[in-house]
């Protein structure tokens, strides 16, 4: 086993280990958080009919806090959705890939364009493949490129369906960073790439920006696993 397959075994494991911690706290906040703030919101209704004719200015005091609760309650139910690791699964490629772009606008400043084609369907472990892969690209993009314009876009192509993942960024040597196993980042696209039979293509250049694509043939044989996920949906 050379180093790079070591490496990315470790990443690998670790980033499933993280899943799990993930999961059981999503279903923590929606479970058990989310119900009792539910609960709380209900209870306050059943105090403010009971005393809105002894004490009438209790009523606004009520409503507002109902409106906190309410709010506490989406953005409690918003970051469980988001820690969940199958909300491709749940929601979809497109809109999982939404809320990630919306996710990660609180950290960057600079335009970032989400396109989708509406006609596009890939199966589920594509989906989930190429979700990695786009937060993977995202993240340097956003950390370490510089980037003043990010895209990201699915689209049908003569090839099959594509995902590419742009920015104008420094750019850096591809051949570099994948000999010195510096970018981590790439080795795990890299995986998750060649785990759903997906190509994948980096291309950049210093001061030209990074290019990211990643292309799935639908002609391809969905491997087992996929076809069953499919069905079951």
């Amino acid at each position: 086993m050379t180093d790079s397959q070591r490496l990315i075994r470790m990443l690998v494991s670790t980033i499933n280990a993280k899943e799990m911690e993930a999961a059981r706290a999503s279903r923590v906040l929606h479970d058990e958080v989310g119900q009792v703030l539910t609960a709380v919101g209900l209870q306050l209704g059943v105090l403010k009919l009971d005393f809105q004719d002894r004490v009438p200015q209790l009523v606004a005091r009520t409503n507002e806090i109902q409106d906190f609760l309410d709010q506490a309650v989406r953005q409690v139910r918003s970051l469980s959705y988001d820690l969940n690791p199958a909300v491709v699964e749940r929601a979809g490629l497109q809109l999982a890939l939404d809320r990630l772009m919306g996710r990660l606008r609180d950290e960057y400043r600079g335009p970032l364009r989400f396109v989708y084609d509406a006609s596009v369907r890939v199966p589920p472990s594509i989906g989930n493949a190429w979700y990695r892969i786009a937060e993977l690209a995202l993240s340097n993009a956003i950390r370490h490129s510089g980037a003043t314009k990010i895209q990201i876009q699915v689209k049908p192509a003569p090839a099959g369906v594509v995902l590419e993942v742009r920015d104008n960024g420094g750019g850096f040597s591809v051949e570099e960073e994948r000999e010195n196993c510096n970018g981590i980042g790439l080795l795990l696209m890299d995986h998750y790439a060649s785990q759903n039979s997906l190509s994948l293509e980096i291309k950049s250049a210093a001061g030209r920006g990074t290019l990211v694509r990643s292309i799935y043939n639908q002609k391809h044989k969905m491997p087992p696993e996929s076809e069953a996920e499919s069905n079951n949906r």
